[in-house]
């Protein structure tokens, strides 16, 4: 079931109206019924996996708070860690693994076949998984108490909106909102309604526009030229944001329909003018788990500075991995890693530079980021390394004939596929995304200033963000979210 398909349209207010008409004492089990068929809606089969991951971690909780010694708890602790990961593995690595295994040994000269198993990766694993990680870790180090009620927990782990992409949500912040439901609060679900719509435009308007021109560069990557896959690639960082902040906003706006807070993900990332700023801003509830429960537990940087660019590189490297099984991602997570280590080993010169510019260096250094930023999801949209050096070669051997660099870059849009009206369409979009994010930087958040303009531009700016949402619909739509195959 899509955020923005036909049947979460008819879902959701379904569930918002039982939700409140329902007796209060009723709503948590509203929350979890719900939760559970949204899931099954995708793969029924696959619900009995997140029920098991639950129940185990539930009660390893509960055994770690009531052990009597330190060693017992390490022991129910690691072993609810290892069930969780090993079934993240089976699902999500083991065909990886044994690929890779193979590619090894064969390297050695040893004549070995892989044993792949082909099956279907489980929606939202990865996610549920580190919130159940996250919880066990916390209980572990008694930061928080187990929680005993079993039908609060279960809605913990499955809530619908943030289900099967995010945010990882923490325990301090969803799981006592989950035991004190509220009653409807209007100005909530006001603004609730309004981060859908947005993430509906984000999504439907902007990403699916796109997403047909990238497809068809990569996908002939050999034979277009390399200032269209230079534009494919800019266009690509730009649809994976709307997609996966699009799917963010439909999931915190949805939670505010239930009274429910989730953490922000997202906070206009390509204005970022550092790689730290930049993941301090890009799917944040991933960035923070990777630095609380693996950076800083490695000793973060603590321990010296040779150690903590390890550390960076390994985070990265693993964050990488995170996202799928694919040397690809290891190798986006490594360069990541890279540019963050470059960019602290150069800290004094980049102080310097920032006292004696002043805001120019921050205006500046936006540009260097985002382009870095894009080369890098070069390997995150490749299908392989070979894929992605070639793309890479192709792209920087046409810098190489600047004249007909620039006016290939200015007729990309015809060898992308696009109809001159559809990229004119993509480039008002485009538009309106840079204004809105420069708007939000600006005031912090734009939903809540534009609350504040008098009647007539604040409802002129919503109807026409509904009339673009009605006339302004992509040649292809409908299509899944990104972030949903990790």
């Amino acid at each position: 079931m899509l955020f923005n398909s036909f049947s979460f349209a008819i879902f959701l207010p379904v569930v918002f109206f039982l939700y409140y008409i329902l007796p209060a004492r009723f709503r948590i089990y509203i929350l979890l019924l719900s939760s559970y068929y949204f899931y099954m809606s995708w793969n029924i089969k696959y619900v009995f996996l997140i029920l098991f991951t639950t129940i185990v971690t539930y009660f390893a909780a509960l055994l770690m708070e009531k052990a009597e010694n330190t060693e017992k708890r390490s022991i129910w602790f690691a072993s609810a860690i290892t069930i969780s990961f090993a079934l993240l593995f089976f699902f999500k690595y083991f065909d990886f693994s044994s690929g890779l295994l193979c590619a090894i040994g064969n390297f050695a000269g040893l004549k070995l076949h892989p044993v792949t198993l082909s099956l279907l990766l489980p929606v939202g694993i990865s996610f549920y998984t580190f919130q159940t990680v996250s919880y066990l870790t916390d209980v572990y180090k008694k930061k928080i108490n187990a929680e005993r009620n079993f039908i609060y927990f279960a809605a913990f782990i499955s809530f619908f909106p943030q289900l099967v992409a995010g945010p990882i949500e923490r325990t301090e912040n969803l799981l006592p909102q989950l035991r004190t439901l509220k009653d409807f609060d209007r100005s909530k679900a006001e603004y609730g309604l309004k981060m859908i719509a947005w993430g509906l435009f984000k999504k439907m308007i902007i990403a699916d526009s796109i997403a047909p021109g990238v497809d068809f560069a990569y996908g002939n990557c050999g034979t277009v030229h390399g200032a269209t896959l230079f534009i494919a690639t800019l266009l690509f960082a730009v649809q994976i944001y709307c997609d996966f902040s699009g799917y963010s906003d439909i999931a915190i706006g949805s939670a505010k329909l239930f009274g429910v807070d989730l953490m922000q993900n997202f906070r206009m990332p390509y204005l970022a003018s550092s790689f730290r700023d930049f993941w301090a801003r890009w799917h944040i509830s991933l960035s923070t788990w990777f630095k609380d429960y693996l950076y800083i537990p490695m000793g973060g940087n603590r321990k010296g500075k040779l150690r903590q660019y390890i550390n960076l590189l390994l985070t990265f490297s693993v964050s990488g991995l995170w996202h799928g099984a694919n040397l690809t991602f290891v190798v986006w997570g490594l360069i990541h890693g890279i540019l963050l280590t470059g960019e602290n080993m150069m800290k004094k010169t980049r102080e310097n530079m920032k006292k004696k510019w002043g805001i120019c260096y921050r205006i500046i250094m936006v540009f260097p980021v985002f382009f870095l930023t894009s080369f890098a999801w070069i390997f995150f949209r490749s299908n392989s390394l070979n894929e992605s050096t070639f793309v890479l070669a192709r792209i920087f051997s046409s810098f190489l004939s600047p004249d007909v660099f620039f006016r290939k870059i200015i007729f990309a849009y015809r060898e992308m596929g696009f109809p001159t009206s559809e990229y004119l369409k993509i480039l008002i979009v485009l538009l309106i995304l840079f204004l809105y994010d420069l708007y939000s930087e600006l005031f912090t958040d734009a939903l809540k200033k534009i609350q504040t303009w008098n009647r007539i531009s604040r409802w002129g700016f919503y109807i026409f963000i509904g009339l673009l949402l009605i006339f302004f619909q992509p040649l292809k739509s409908g299509t899944g979210f990104i972030y949903f195959q990790f």
